[in-house]
């Protein structure tokens, strides 16, 4: 029986989902007490612009404007649920390029499970996984770069404690009910034509360019686009 109940635990543990192993949503007494005391409300608030606590959410950065987006899936389409004001983010218009620059990241991130941070210095933050593939590929260095709260940056985007709350909550929930990955947009302005040609000449045009195609893919019908990165670009995948 000991070696018949030994296979079936190394049967189990050889086909089981490595993400029911790899990753749990990390908790905190802070994340307990933030959870208590404004859940109710976001929750209700929600339920007035049709829209539900816990289903999938999207978030889109833009550097000049100094805002954050975030969008939550409805019945069919994403829908703009807030925007939120950045207090603060550290450099230029201009993506991150190594370690100690200063540089706030511009990109396309991914936020999985392990990237919440319930016992942040900054009250609670979301590492955006700089450097990914994309960044990588250009041999940037840097690490720990987040969204969280606070006013203060060192290459982060601070949104202050009250709205880090709402919108780390908000990807918690959807994180916790099945989403695998929250997708960030982070650019350096909103993407319209009069921006893109105003910036047409500047080092990083092609760049924003490409991101820019990104983004707009999105406002075509407001369900978040498939990205990948394939040999140092991003990548609409279908």
């Amino acid at each position: 029986m000991r070696k018949l109940s030994n296979l079936l635990i190394f049967g189990l543990l050889t086909f089981a989902p490595l993400n029911s192993f790899a990753q749990t949503l990390p908790n905190s007494p802070r994340l307990e007490e933030v959870s208590k005391r404004i859940s109710p409300s976001l929750i209700a608030d929600l339920k007035k612009k049709n829209l539900q606590f816990g289903s999938p959410v999207f978030v889109r950065i833009y550097k000049k404007s100094n805002i954050l987006e975030l969008w939550i899936k409805g019945d069919r389409n994403y829908k703009l649920y807030k925007t939120y004001n950045i207090c603060t983010f550290s450099g230029n218009l201009g993506p991150k390029l190594k370690e100690g620059d200063r540089q706030a990241p511009e990109g396309i991130y991914w936020v999985s499970k392990s990237q919440l941070n319930p016992n942040s210095n900054y009250h609670l933050s979301l590492n955006l996984g700089y450097p990914n593939q994309y960044d990588r590929y250009y041999k940037r260095s840097g690490d720990a770069l987040m969204v969280h709260g606070n006013c203060v940056s060192i290459g982060c985007y601070a949104i202050t404690d009250r709205n880090i709350e709402e919108v780390y909550l908000l990807i918690n929930a959807a994180l916790k009910n099945g989403q695998d990955k929250v997708q960030f947009h982070i650019l350096p302005f909103k993407p319209t034509k009069n921006n893109l040609i105003a910036y047409r000449y500047d080092k990083w045009a092609i760049f924003w360019n490409e991101l820019a195609k990104i983004d707009l893919a999105f406002e075509k019908n407001f369900i978040v686009p498939k990205v990948s990165i394939k040999e140092g670009h991003y990548i609409l995948t279908e």
